[in-house]
């Protein structure tokens, strides 16, 4: 059964104040509303810094793997696409996000805006008119890969989180955001 709004809510909080516990520090009210969102971060970053622009650094499709299966719940084989992209204001990276959408679940005009510009998912789905929702999966921190220290100029930890969003009743895709712990203080 799902769980309805309130305790949604409480689970967000939830999980914030135990990752604060445990890693020991207070996050800011922005970084707590950035890492449970069930809006678009695309809307809050532009009422934050202005519009703000997204690069895509890569973009393929591909056959999901057993990984895929349980993330965007697909068969081995599905065609997916994935998708990574920095999110920015004036060439300052201010978030960095991945993406895995199973084809089958994504209109043509959708696919096409994915593939041929830089747009944001949440202006997308914004575009389209489509009515969905996002359900958050983890909050959590990690160490950066080389290539998040390349981008954010850092090797500080990171504030991350994973979500699906839900398009009648099916995972639209499966996003991951990734920014510094010191950005948005």
């Amino acid at each position: 059964m799902a769980m309805d709004k309130n305790e949604a809510n409480r689970s967000l909080i939830d999980k914030i104040t135990k990752l604060e516990q445990d890693y020991g520090e207070e996050f800011s009210n922005t970084q707590k509303i950035l890492l449970t969102t069930d809006g678009s971060i695309t809307a809050i970053l532009d009422v934050l810094f202005g519009k703000i622009t997204l690069t895509t650094l890569e973009q393929h499709f591909g056959e999901a793997e057993k990984q895929h299966t349980e993330l965007i719940n697909v068969s081995e084989g599905d065609a997916i696409n994935f998708r990574e992209v920095i999110m920015h204001r004036k060439g300052k990276p201010l978030i960095y996000a991945i993406s895995h959408i199973p084809l089958e679940r994504c209109n043509e005009d959708v696919c096409a805006d994915l593939v041929r510009a830089d747009i944001p998912i949440g202006r997308i789905l914004k575009n389209y008119h489509i009515e969905s929702r996002r359900e958050i999966n983890n909050i959590f921190i990690e160490k950066p890969n080389d290539r998040l220290k390349e981008i954010f100029k850092t090797d500080e930890d990171m504030l991350a989180r994973d979500y699906v969003i839900i398009h009648d009743d099916e995972i639209l895709m499966w996003i991951k955001e990734v920014f510094p712990k010191s950005y948005f203080r």
